[in-house]
């Protein structure tokens, strides 16, 4: 008796090992759906960020195009008197600086003051329209992980839901519905918040690297104002 259950053991193990092991896989579109109805919202919020990156970066990344014979003309005009010829140059230039400098072209023989102010009331309305929908991208980056969270929130009590109605009969196939949810949302969130949050630092970036580009270019005229006329 002892020798057969031994073989009988032997046979079982053996058996044991010549099943392969099942590969069990699934699509990342599977996943998402699994995340339910805030994976739509996250989903939505992902494109409106790029959306908004990309949009915004070729727009910052033409206005800090500089011509850069462009002050220099503006010193040769004034120098020369052709205030208008100066004027005209910076109508026929679509940057933010010929506009900057427009407006001061156009405060010439008032005080030096009000033409400087004159000057950075120009150049704050152009950050401010370089800066165009940039705070939702703030927004997108703090929503999108709490969002992420109230689905993980949701998940489990989807989970726990079912598993006191499930009573003595619970199984891992009965709380999947809540876990992947509770999971995936969170994946989703911190996915969306992190990308936002980039972007939203890199399109920040740019407008300071600009708003230094006009103040340089703010003084350079207020400077050259300045100088005693030969």
């Amino acid at each position: 008796m002892m020798i057969m259950s031994f073989l009988l053991q032997v046979q079982n193990a053996a058996g044991t090992a010549d099943l392969e092991p099942t590969e069990i896989s699934i699509s990342i579109y599977e996943l998402v759906l699994k995340g339910g109805w805030i994976m739509a919202i996250l989903g939505l919020f992902s494109i409106i960020a790029i959306y908004i990156f990309i949009e915004r970066f070729f727009t910052i990344n033409k206005a800090s195009r500089e011509d850069r014979h462009f002050m220099n003309n503006i010193r040769d005009f004034i120098k020369g008197g052709k205030v208008d010829s100066a004027l005209a140059l910076c109508k026929s230039n679509t940057s933010p600086i010929s506009r900057m400098i427009e407006k001061g072209l156009m405060r010439i023989g008032r005080p030096l003051n009000d033409i400087n102010a004159a000057i950075e009331n120009v150049g704050k309305l152009e950050v401010s329209r370089l800066e165009k929908n940039v705070a939702g991208l703030a927004t997108i980056a703090g929503a999108a992980p709490m969002l992420g969270f109230l689905g993980t929130v949701i998940g489990m009590i989807i989970a726990f839901y079912d598993m006191s109605m499930a009573g003595n009969n619970i199984d891992i196939a009965l709380l999947s519905t809540g876990i992947y949810q509770a999971m995936i949302t969170t994946v989703g969130g911190l996915i969306v918040g992190i990308l936002a949050y980039v972007c939203y630092n890199i399109l920040v970036a740019k407008v300071e690297k600009l708003v230094y580009l006009l103040e340089a270019r703010s003084t350079e005229f207020m400077d050259l104002l300045n100088e005693p006329a030969s």
